[in-house]
């Protein structure tokens, strides 16, 4: 399978059939977004913290319509916006399930590549044209989306009700309709590997929990993606054909508008079913690297392989039944509530089987700690503390008092968006050899995880104290009430750590980018690690293994197994006389 026909720079580099390559390809465009993402939140941090007070920086980059460096409320809304759509879509996803599904499915399972490495490059390239299309939405004149990441008509769906209505919700729509079919296409390609790709020996009980993960996720994005693509395509007939999907009794400026019968609570439906499971969609993967990670370098077998596998399908089956907690507000019928407060509590139960299956796990382990290390224990320390909040915002009658305050900010940001984060930079230090046949610098990656984790619990942990207090989110400024005044100095901090936050990563950047062409060269398993990808050389070859697929003869986490010299067992040595299978 090593001989092949000769590459150009176009088919090896551009429209690539490699998965490794692709998956190359989805993490630099993450990280590109990533920039993008992280400086927006800057900049609307800075308006928060300081408002009315001029900024060189804002006027620099948003533009002659910030009038002497001092931003609109329109402008703070559309930073709001798309910072939530890049970082929840275009980096977690692409970050997570678009880079590790594509790199390590293959090499996981024993396969040459992907089912269908076409399906692959073109899930890539739509990806890409959707990053595109959102980038360019940032530079219309009447201003990008600015109806909030989960554009809840009647903002989104009547393009006369404020400039970030326009031209620049279109192209939001467009962009999302893109990306959904590349996250299909992907989703598709990764089930089908794994199910008939598998080299001999490889059971689905002999997978690693990576597998399982992305497998999992790609199911979850197969159910519930389409209902998103519906709702953004019924808000595009709202918008352009006039049809009353999501709009009734619309009055604006005085003027009856024609739309009747339309419920703005239907959209709100569609988006949260689409809405909840994608938390999964970006929180499983990063918590499969975590389980490899944790395992690999605490030289013990991950603890109750099973028990994850199935907290693994616990949590993609609840995820599907509890998109209404996020709608206790709407109006939903008390009865109803109770239901979805009974199936978000409930989701707590295998969430917590991961926690402390981790937790068991590092016990009494020969721990490693080098960079993935670290990001993995960082993550299961904030997936437990922000998700303990979420029993709060689980029951309805305590929602109440802290919804759209800064409470459910600092909940998601901490359970979802910092956990996967840490998952995904984990991912990045451990598998940066198998994908550039490099090491990263170390002492640097110690540096990016303080500085990372240290900033993150500084601007949401006291988020959970101005929310309780009743800080509304997404007001651009706090002054008109006195209320509030105590609360400034807080947001102060915030956003100190904030800023603190987006200059550590660039430690991050200098550390991926140098490492590239001038880390330390890889050895073949510098982890000393069990699982199939490392025992494929360090020089990429096309089809993963030069000679045959090696077969699979045991689990994936023999680690410390007594009766062998080595405190590591891969997969591939067959068992001794006598010897039983973990």
């Amino acid at each position: 399978m090593s001989d092949h026909h000769k590459e150009t720079f176009i088919t090896k580099y551009v429209f690539s059939y490699d998965h490794k390559m692709i998956s190359k390809q989805f993490l630099v465009t993450g990280i590109f977004m990533g920039i993008i993402g992280v400086f927006m939140s800057m900049l609307f941090r800075l308006q928060i913290a300081w408002p009315e007070q001029s900024f060189g920086l804002i006027e620099a980059f948003l533009g002659k319509h910030q009038e002497g460096g001092v931003m609109s409320p329109d402008m703070y809304l559309a930073l709001v916006t798309i910072h939530g759509t890049i970082m929840v879509f275009f980096v977690l996803t692409a970050g997570l399930s678009g880079t590790f599904s594509n790199l390590l499915i293959p090499l996981q399972i024993g396969a040459r590549d992907m089912a269908s490495g076409f399906m692959n490059m073109l899930s890539y390239w739509m990806f890409f044209i959707s990053s595109i299309i959102m980038v360019i939405s940032l530079f219309v004149e009447a201003g990008p989306a600015a109806a909030g990441w989960t554009i809840y008509p009647p903002l989104s769906a009547l393009p006369q009700a404020m400039g970030g209505s326009g031209m620049g919700m279109t192209l939001w729509l467009v962009s999302m309709a893109i990306f959904i079919a590349s996250s299909l296409i992907g989703s598709l390609n990764y089930i089908v590997t794994v199910l008939n790709l598998r080299t001999k020996g490889m059971k689905m009980t002999r997978l690693p929990l990576t597998i399982w993960a992305f497998f999992i996720t790609a199911i979850i994005g197969v159910v519930s993606f389409p209902v998103l693509l519906s709702a953004a395509l019924l808000l595009i007939f709202d918008r352009s054909f006039g049809t009353s999907f999501y709009l009734s009794d619309i009055f604006i400026q005085g003027e009856v508008l024609h739309y009747e019968g339309g419920s703005p609570v239907l959209f709100e439906h569609l988006f949260w079913f689409l809405g909840h499971p994608e938390v999964y969609i970006v929180l499983l993967p990063a918590l499969g690297i975590t389980s490899e990670i944790i395992a690999t370098n605490s030289r013990k077998p991950i603890f109750g392989y099973r028990a994850m596998i199935g907290s693994i399908l616990a949590i993609a089956f609840l995820s599907t039944i509890v998109w209404g907690h996020h709608m206790f507000v709407s109006g939903m019928n008390p009865f109803l509530g109770s239901v979805f407060t009974f199936t978000t509590l409930l989701i707590a139960i295998p969430s917590a089987v991961k926690a402390f299956n981790y937790i068991t796990t590092l016990w009494k382990g020969n721990l490693q700690m080098n960079p993935a290390m670290l990001f993995s224990i960082g993550l299961v320390s904030t997936f437990v503390s922000g998700g303990l909040t979420g029993l709060v915002l689980g029951d309805s009658a305590l929602d109440i008092n802290v919804h759209d305050t800064y409470f459910v900010i600092a909940h998601f940001h901490l359970v979802m968006g910092v956990s996967a984060i840490l998952g995904m930079f984990a991912g990045v230090y451990h598998w940066f050899p198998k994908m550039y046949g490099r090491m990263m610098n170390k002492s640097l990656g110690y540096v990016h995880f303080w500085g990372t984790l240290i900033a993150a619990y500084g601007v949401f942990f006291p988020m959970h104290f101005i929310g309780l207090a009743g800080l509304p989110r997404r007001y651009y400024t706090n002054t008109a009430f006195p209320l509030f005044d105590d609360l400034a100095d807080v947001n102060v901090v915030i956003t100190c750590f904030a800023i603190f936050g987006g200059i550590v990563q660039i430690v991050f950047l200098a550390n991926f980018f140098f490492s590239i062409y001038r880390g330390k060269r890889a050895e073949m398993n510098p982890w000393r690690s069990t699982t199939l990808e490392w025992t494929t050389p360090v020089e990429h070859v096309h089809g993963n293994w030069p000679g045959e697929i090696p077969e699979v003869t045991r689990w994936a986490y023999d680690y410390s197994k007594p009766g062998y010299e080595e405190d590591f067992v891969p997969q591939t040595v067959p068992l001794k006389p006598g010897e039983e299978e973990s």
